[in-house]
């Protein structure tokens, strides 16, 4: 029994070296597509969706990964929860309750099915989170920190009273984190990356944000806070790193990164293969978070057929208008 053991660990480290050797054999054949000026060309139309959270679950701990068997499972019960959403309403039901949240109940089968129940791998293994650090894998808040919106509600102040108090997708200004990209959205997360020697332009189809990141530049000394912030940029190697800092606070985001005035944010683009690029992450915060944390993902060049369009936010939508209307006729109803 001995001698058959030990002779299938000696097979078994002999067939993960020659994989390994393998795997390694493909990469150096492979060539790094570069622009005119020699730099790697991460032009093109990406995906950057997924199903696997910023967030570990808290039950899971410190479990980084899941098995080929785990990401299965949980694919087919998102899969089992979209085909809910996709099933008909009762055309016969009842009007919600007074103050009872509305939804997007009549919406939920469009935006859950835009994205399909599959987790993207990295590194070939199924991440758990797209937060690697810590180990845990979730965000180190600081307790107590206020940011933007905290601070305009402990003013007194109500997200119904003014247009600004509403979140930024709702006005059509932003959407998702500080940095769309660092987040796996769920709607339309797709973005064209243009470049040259001098300029890297990252531009997502929700809400059409452009941002410009200059390339061997410093930072504005004049410290004005922009919507994603001041982004320069430096090439270490073939990875493009990329540092920026002067948020805008109403950036701030308690479902996905909090941040204040002192948010920095550090982020790694390296192409990996032909249709992949390797993407990382570290935010700092002092007032915002009890210590920096880290997140990697891969982004998936999407098929020719397949581009990022105008995405027209206000045409059409009476949301805005209706949540303040409502408002004010609650407040001449309480008079």
């Amino acid at each position: 029994m001995f001698h058959v053991n030990f002779l299938l660990i000696v097979l078994s480290l002999f067939t993960a070296r020659t994989s390994s050797l393998a795997q390694n054999e493909i990469n150096q054949d492979w060539q790094i597509p570069r622009t005119e000026h020699g730099f790697p060309d991460f032009q093109g139309n990406w995906f950057f969706g997924s199903r696997t959270p910023l967030q570990r679950p808290v039950d899971l701990g410190k479990k980084a990964t899941y098995t080929e068997a785990e990401a299965l499972e949980l694919e087919a019960r998102i899969q089992k929860r979209l085909d809910r959403q996709d099933a008909p309403l009762d055309p016969k039901r009842g009007a919600p309750e007074q103050g009872a949240r509305i939804g997007q109940e009549a919406d939920d089968a469009f935006l859950g099915h835009y994205l399909p129940a599959k987790l993207v791998k990295l590194n070939g293994e199924y991440k758990t989170s797209v937060i690697s650090n810590p180990l845990d894998g979730r965000i180190p808040n600081r307790e107590g920190f206020q940011d933007f919106h905290a601070t305009r509600r402990a003013a007194g102040l109500k997200d119904t009273d003014g247009p600004e108090g509403q979140n930024l997708s709702g006005r059509c200004l932003m959407f998702g984190a500080a940095v769309p990209s660092m987040t796996p959205m769920m709607m339309n997360p797709n973005l064209q990356i243009v470049q040259n020697k001098d300029y890297l332009v990252v531009i997502t189809e929700m809400i059409h944000d452009a941002r410009i990141i200059r390339i061997g530049d410093d930072h504005d000394t004049f410290n004005i806070p922009r919507w994603m912030g001041d982004p320069i940029a430096d090439w270490e190697g073939d990875t493009l790193i990329v540092r920026s800092k002067n948020f805008r606070p109403e950036q701030s985001s308690p479902r996905t990164i909090t941040l204040s005035e002192e948010f920095e944010l550090t982020e790694r683009f390296t192409l990996v293969a032909n249709d992949e690029i390797r993407y990382e992450f570290t935010v700092r915060d002092n007032l915002a978070y009890e210590n920096e944390f880290s997140g990697e993902r891969i982004l998936t060049r999407n098929p020719s057929e397949e581009r990022v369009y105008e995405y027209a936010c206000h045409e059409g939508n009476y949301s805005l208008p209706g949540i303040l209307a409502g408002a004010r006729r609650l407040e001449l109803d309480q008079d």
